[in-house]
């Protein structure tokens, strides 16, 4: 079955750095459009970044610049590199394939 599995989150202070990785199978990976989301506190799910299987990326205004996705098909892996982070950067992040499958999420705690 498709299974989508988070890691990397954490507690990291501002302007720190993290990096996620997304580890997929079950499905023809480098065929899929991937992408990340988060979900802050009582806020609702929105995207964060993605790629298509044709590697054309795209990333939301409050990331860009700070944000890096890149995947590796040898791999089954989806990465988020993030850089300088900011206290409203904390979230639960998800990773995305496709249209339906989501993973569990990993919680990215940014605090001092």
């Amino acid at each position: 079955q498709v299974q989508l599995v988070e890691s990397g989150g954490g507690l990291v202070q501002p302007g720190g750095s993290l990096r996620l990785s997304c580890t997929a199978s079950g499905f023809p990976f480098s065929m899929y459009g991937m992408a990340w989301y988060r979900q802050g506190p009582s806020e609702t799910r929105e995207l964060v970044a993605r790629t298509t299987a044709e590697g054309i990326m795209t990333y939301a205004d409050s990331v860009k610049g700070r944000f890096t996705i890149s995947r590796d098909n040898a791999k089954n892996t989806f990465y988020l590199q993030m850089n300088s982070l900011k206290p409203e950067d904390t979230a639960v992040y998800y990773c995305k394939a496709g249209a339906m499958y989501w993973g569990q999420g990993t919680q990215v705690t940014v605090s001092s």
